[in-house]
C-alpha cells in the first residue's frame, strides 16, 4: 500500500507541476499564450477560463478525499490534454516536439490508476 501511495504522489505531483506551468500563464493571459491560442483559432477569452479550471483541477487532485471531485478533475485534464494535442496536430501536423505530450498523458494515467489502487477499486488496467 505504501508503494502505491508513493507512486501516486510522485506521478500526481509531477503532473500538477506540468499543468501549473500552463495554468498560470493562461490565467494572466501572457502574450505567448495569446499567440498560441490565436494561432489555433481559439478566442483570447478562453485562456483565463482554462487556466482557472486547471488550477481548480490541480487543487482537486492534491487535496485528500473528495473522490468524485477527483474523477471530474481527471476527466477534465484528459480532455484538456487531448484537445490541445488534437488541435496542434490538425493545425500544424505532426512534429517531433509533439512527442512531449506522452509525458503528461503518462503521468495522468499513472496518477489515475494509483488513485484507484489506493481507494481499493478496480480500474481498467486491473480488469484487462
Amino acid at each position: 500500500m505504501k508503494k502505491n501511495k508513493i507512486i501516486f504522489w510522485i506521478a500526481t505531483g509531477l503532473f500538477c507541476i506540468f499543468m501549473l506551468t500552463s495554468a498560470i500563464p493562461e490565467i494572466i493571459s501572457t502574450s505567448d499564450w495569446k499567440n498560441i491560442m490565436s494561432s489555433l483559432g481559439y478566442p483570447e477569452y478562453l485562456n483565463p477560463f482554462l487556466g482557472v479550471l486547471k488550477l481548480l483541477g490541480i487543487i482537486a487532485l492534491l487535496v485528500p478525499g473528495f473522490p468524485r471531485v477527483k474523477e471530474w478533475a481527471y476527466a477534465g485534464f484528459f480532455f484538456d490534454l487531448f484537445g490541445a494535442t488534437y488541435s496542434a496536430l490538425t493545425k500544424f501536423g505532426w512534429a517531433p516536439e509533439m512527442a512531449i505530450m506522452i509525458i503528461p498523458f503518462t503521468l495522468l494515467a499513472t496518477s489515475y490508476i494509483y488513485h484507484h489502487k489506493i481507494l481499493g477499486r478496480a480500474t481498467l488496467s486491473t480488469r484487462i
